[in-house]
């Protein structure tokens, strides 16, 4: 049930009610004194928060498609974090950074 913002006009008094919206047209029909006030929406997220920890499956089948493909931007986050995995991603980047130049 949605929940609506009503003034009362005659005293000036703010206060939020939650009922149906066929129910509000009728209460607002039978008290003239009140009036409904539109205000900005509340917008839920479901409660987690902007940030979603992956589980290790996840992070797993990242890991294994960024090290099919180790000249992605996948790569970089989830590819293999070894020395010799991290230089042939700089030679990579290099070499591929020196042929679009030309």
């Amino acid at each position: 049930m949605p929940i609506y913002t009503i003034e009362n006009t005659e005293n000036g008094e703010v206060f939020d009610v939650m009922m149906k919206i066929s129910d509000k047209e009728a209460w607002l029909k039978k008290n003239k004194h009140m009036k409904q006030i539109m205000t900005a929406p509340n917008i839920n997220k479901g409660g987690v928060g902007d940030r979603v920890k992956r589980d290790g499956g996840m992070n797993e089948v990242l890991s294994k498609i960024a090290d099919a493909n180790p000249t992605s931007p996948l790569a970089q986050d989830f590819g293999k974090k070894d020395s010799k995995s991290v230089v042939q991603r700089k030679v990579a980047k290099k070499v591929r950074d020196t042929i679009t130049k030309s």
